[in-house]
């Protein structure tokens, strides 16, 4: 017994031809594939650059908490009230800006140097409040480390 529905066809001239189906679909396969891939591409694009970013703001959130301690020791080495900003590059990716702000009262140690003395207006300071410095700690990635500067700012209160 023969078969007579066969795959191949013999076409008119003799030879035999296959449906224009196949091609069509592996063309079709490979437009699913390529557009598969293009989109794990760009996830992966995003993922990289999100971690970065994170792991750039917390290692500038760590560096406020050392910058504080840090000013803290340049004021305990000083003479009283005279730091007034400390600005420090570290390991040429931070930008790190500390601004010191005194609370004193009238007769303390800092009237001597009075070029950073943080005092309220129409208050009288209690004199518990004597020898308070406010730190404003500023972290920030220089230019062309990443496409977005990454920044922290941090404000302590500190007890001299």
């Amino acid at each position: 017994m023969q078969r007579k529905n066969s795959i191949l066809k013999i076409s008119s001239h003799g030879t035999t031809s296959r449906s224009g189906m196949a091609m069509i679909m592996a063309i079709a396969v490979i437009v699913i594939v390529a557009t598969i891939l293009a989109l794990s591409l760009s996830l992966t694009s995003k993922t990289s650059k999100k971690t970065t970013d994170l792991y750039l703001y917390e290692q500038a959130a760590i560096l406020s908490h050392s910058a504080a301690e840090y000013a803290m020791l340049k004021i305990s080495q000083a003479n009283p009230c005279s730091i007034a900003t400390l600005n420090y590059n570290y390991n040429n990716i931070y930008n790190i800006n500390t601004s010191m702000f005194y609370i004193s009262t009238a007769g303390s140690s800092c009237d001597s140097n009075a070029t950073a003395i943080f005092r309220r207006r129409g208050v009288t300071a209690h004199p518990a409040s004597d020898g308070t410095v406010i730190l404003d700690i500023s972290v920030a990635t220089l230019p062309g480390i990443t496409s977005e500067p990454v920044r922290h700012f941090r404000r302590s209160i500190q007890k001299l």
